[in-house]
């Protein structure tokens, strides 16, 4: 019996050694692979061991806010939250800091979180419209189609600035605050290299984003582009799901076990369970350390081998699903199927509310006033956020948020009339207008606004819980900060209906935060993953009649070979193990050529025929920088090693003649 992986090899070589290919990729006449074969590393020869660090840093950029913990290599059970930020929210933890940045009006970095949030808040309205103020941008790398070095953002006064700057900017600000904390506790000067960092993203995220994060992390100082492997890119989820295996039971709140207690519905314990936690919490804040216990929490331990669990990551930007499968007796961690999720996050509430006011006040006049008065702006919204996280499913009484009195100003100065004028005659029956310069929202409408984003979320794990792969989950951990919306909470509820139980770790916002730091400590502790997408080369094949359509037929000294055949590196929702490979060797066309330059196309579909198709497209690029291994060979192979089983993809390059590396990269982010 073979396994999957050997019929997988056995299938490439044949293919390989029935249509030998001494053509091209295309665009590049001559480079011919020659022997596509499939290799597994074992465990032991698995990844050099990489220089030792001091101390895993992670950092969850996050799309609302932001933060980093750490851990020391000698006491990997203790992990430090940073310091409390100044500035803080009442009534929203302070562990993390608003994803807000400030640049000066010639556009260098001012401050970052809720440093930038309240320095611009405070500026005359004439001199703020000069200043750079940016917010929720994380999202645009998600959103952007074709992404590059080059992507713009918009600041709140309109301005354009390169993203690239944006992300290079935060990542500087947590380096020095990292580093700065890291000294003081150890009492001298604490060196840069001596930290392995560690960013996270979606798992959902493609590879142009994925690269995007890691070139602004060279260009901040983070890491030099020389030491790649000081920067590790962690997948959100997985990062969560490493956490969630340390759980105690007194760290979390299990919605599946509460049952009806006391006369109440399980329903009705979702608000008081999450209540208690958070005062739980709030108890523990003052400790910013966390021991994570070496041993397997106890929820973990009623786990047996090949069991499954579904991490639900609930940021907010992205929602991203990730499926694991426990592996004992090391309780290693395989992904059962490939990350799925979308752009469900929580500030789809905040467009919505957007869009009310719109309805309300006209699309003409907010426009207008995001721009003229952008940090009154700022000031609506955060009065929006606070409510925001008092909507709840059993609540009776009205939400009120402030409108800040330069909103009624402009407004009366812009229409003519006064705000209460326009709600009475905007037929939105649900939205009140309070003497004491409040909108007062019925919990319905409040509902209402999350309605949208939370179907959208309940629509994905349907579909997710229908495949075959995603049978018999045995839990369900919700982690990220909308995580901790009981609105939320009970939609995911009333969907499973007992057919796995909910987990929601206390701290819910800091555990991807905890768990990056873990996966930092230890990378390769999930061992298989699934390919999101399909990869491959266009190549020449030997043409066969009723096999190719007749016009790929190319004839070239007589010989005749079919074009843009796709040759597949890996195929979408392929298990892929840490440090496999996928081996190809490639001939330059002249013996004079320095760069190799090969086309990655990808597909969503699991299989192509030929880079044409459509779906198939042109994501990235192979370089082969073969200067300086010019050999007397007659003819040179340069086989090429790809990595797919990381959280990145990796190429490695040597000259087969002369066993000479070669230096090897691929791009997904020129276009």
């Amino acid at each position: 019996m073979m396994t999957e992986k050997e019929t997988v090899t056995e299938k490439i070589i044949t293919d390989a050694m029935a249509n030998p290919s001494p053509a091209k990729s295309m665009g590049d006449p001559g480079i011919t692979p020659l022997s596509p074969t499939h290799t597994q590393q074992n465990d032991t020869d698995q990844v050099p061991p990489g220089p030792s660090f001091v101390v895993v840093v992670a950092i969850d950029f996050g799309t609302t806010s932001s933060g980093y913990a750490y851990a020391f290599t000698k006491e990997p059970e203790c992990i430090h939250t940073m310091r409390r930020w100044e500035g803080g929210d009442p009534g929203v933890s302070n562990q993390k800091t608003p994803t807000t940045i400030l640049l000066t009006p010639d556009r260098k970095f001012h401050s970052f979180g809720y440093a930038a949030r309240d320095f611009y808040h405070d500026l005359d309205p004439s001199e703020s419209k000069h200043w750079l103020y940016l917010e929720k941008f994380k999202m645009k790398l998600h959103t952007t189609a074709n992404l590059s070095i080059d992507t713009d953002l918009h600041a709140a006064n309109g301005k354009r600035v390169k993203a690239l700057d944006i992300f290079a900017y935060a990542l500087a600000f947590f380096k020095e605050q990292a580093l700065k904390e890291l000294s003081d506790q150890t009492g001298g000067e604490f060196d840069n290299n001596d930290v392995r960092w560690v960013i996270t993203v979606p798992a959902i995220w493609k590879m142009p984003a994925k690269q995007f994060m890691r070139e602004a992390a060279y260009k901040s100082g983070l890491v030099p582009r020389e030491n790649p492997e000081q920067l590790i890119i962690a997948l959100e989820p997985e990062a969560a799901s490493i956490y969630c295996r340390k759980l105690r039971l007194h760290q979390m709140v299990d919605l599946g076990t509460q049952t009806t207690q006391n006369g109440f519905s399980p329903t009705e314990n979702v608000g008081s369970a999450m209540t208690q936690a958070k005062e739980h919490v709030r108890r523990n804040r003052q400790s910013r350390t966390f021991l994570v216990e070496n041993v397997i929490g106890e929820l973990w331990s009623e786990l047996e081998e090949g069991d499954r669990y579904v991490v639900v990551d609930c940021g907010g930007g992205t929602v991203d699903l990730t499926v694991h499968q426990i592996r004992l007796p090391e309780g290693h961690l395989k992904e059962l199927y490939k990350a799925s999720g979308g752009p469900y996050g929580s500030i789809g509430i905040d467009y919505e509310f957007e869009k009310l006011l719109c309805r309300i006040f006209g699309q003409d006049f907010i426009d207008q006033f995001k721009i003229k008065r952008p940090a009154a702006w700022v000031d609506l919204m955060i009065a929006f956020e606070s409510r925001k996280r008092a909507a709840a499913p059993d609540r009776t009484n009205p939400l009120n948020i402030n409108l800040p009195f330069s909103f009624i100003d402009y407004y009366k100065k812009f229409r003519g009339h006064s705000v209460e004028h326009a709600l009475r005659k905007s037929n939105v029956d649900f939205v009140k207008w309070s003497s004491q310069g409040m909108l007062r929202m019925s919990p319905d409408a409040m509902n209402s606004l999350f309605k949208p984003t939370i179907d959208h979320i309940i629509q994905h794990l349907t579909e997710l819980f229908d495949k075959p792969e995603v049978s018999d989950i045995k839990f369900l951990f919700l982690v990220g900060g909308f995580a901790e919306s009981t609105l939320l909470q009970q939609a995911v509820q009333n969907m499973l209906q007992g057919r796995s139980r909910i987990i929601i770790p206390h701290d819910v916002g800091l555990t991807i935060l905890k768990g990056a730091v873990l996966f930092g400590l230890d990378p390769s502790v999930i061992k298989v993953r699934r390919s999101p997408l399909t990869y491959g080369v266009g190549v020449l094949n030997r043409f066969v009649e009723g096999k190719h359509p007749p016009e790929k037929l190319l004839v070239k000294d007589g010989t005749r070979w079919c074009t843009d055949v796709f040759d597949t590196f890996i195929a979408a929702d392929q298990s892929v193990a840490l440090g496999e490979m996928v081996k190809r060797s490639y001939t330059p066309a002249k013996p004079s050529q320095q760069v190799i330059v090969i086309h990655v196309y990808c597909s969503e579909k699991e299989s192509a025929g030929f880079i044409s198709e459509p779906g198939v497209r042109k994501c990235g690029t192979l370089r082969l920088d073969v200067s300086g291994t010019e050999s007397t060979a007659p003819r040179r192979e340069i086989q090429t090693l790809m990595q797919f089983g990381d959280t990145e993809i990796r190429a490695m390059a040597v000259d087969v003649s002369t066993g000479r590396t070669v230096k090897a990269s691929i791009d997904f982010l020129s276009h």
